[in-house]
């Protein structure tokens, strides 16, 4: 009885492997019974399928790294809002992000993060004015922060700045990149546009 399904198992998976899949047969030392039984077929196009997969992660950890990592960082370290962030091009912190976080009383703090976006180089509370309670006003009723406008515009180019702008009366994300200019990001639809004051 076992040897007869130990030839089973090997014929099964011959005829699978033949019509364009992999097979694996287990067996254990149990009566035949059915419930014994397991086998399992990977066919190209589920191989394909896992294989897109993989590089959906790869592309979600690449957006891991520059003004997403960034502003992952310096919310962790100051918690509230993020409503702008921008590399320094020069100075003492050339290269280190500058990450504006309005904390939820209201309150601005400018978080400094390595050029890495691996360390917290410094924070302080900006100015007494209001623009933090307008900023939380503003996003009020939103559904995208900093972090999902950037992303949404990372495949047209590098993200070096993204800022709140709710001066035309709807909250809205500008974005920068490197070499594709400047786009809008709406704060409740997502919709993306070109900035044609670019």
């Amino acid at each position: 009885m076992k040897r007869t399904f130990a030839v089973a198992a090997v014929v099964t998976s011959l005829a699978l492997a033949a019509a364009g899949g992999t097979a694996l047969a287990l067996a254990d030392d149990e009566p035949d019974t059915g419930a014994a039984r397991t086998a399992h077929t990977v066919t190209a196009a589920q191989a394909d399928t896992t294989a897109k997969a993989d590089k959906a992660d790869k592309a979600d950890t690449a957006q891991q790294t520059g003004i997403a990592k960034a502003l992952a960082a310096a919310l962790a370290h100051t918690p509230g809002t993020a409503v702008a962030a921008d590399r320094e091009d020069d100075g003492r912190d050339a290269g280190a992000w500058e990450v504006d976080v309005v904390t939820a009383d209201g309150t601005e703090y400018t978080v400094t993060v390595s050029p890495d976006s691996t360390e917290i180089l410094g924070a302080h509370r900006d100015g007494g004015d209001d623009d933090g309670r307008e900023d939380l006003a503003a996003l009020k009723g939103t559904t995208v922060d900093a972090r999902e406008a950037a992303a949404a515009v990372a495949a047209k180019g590098t993200v070096t700045d993204v800022e709140l702008d709710d001066d035309g009366g709807t909250a809205a994300w500008s974005v920068e990149t490197v070499k594709a200019g400047a786009w809008t990001v709406d704060a409740r639809t997502g919709e993306v546009s070109r900035d044609l004051d670019d």
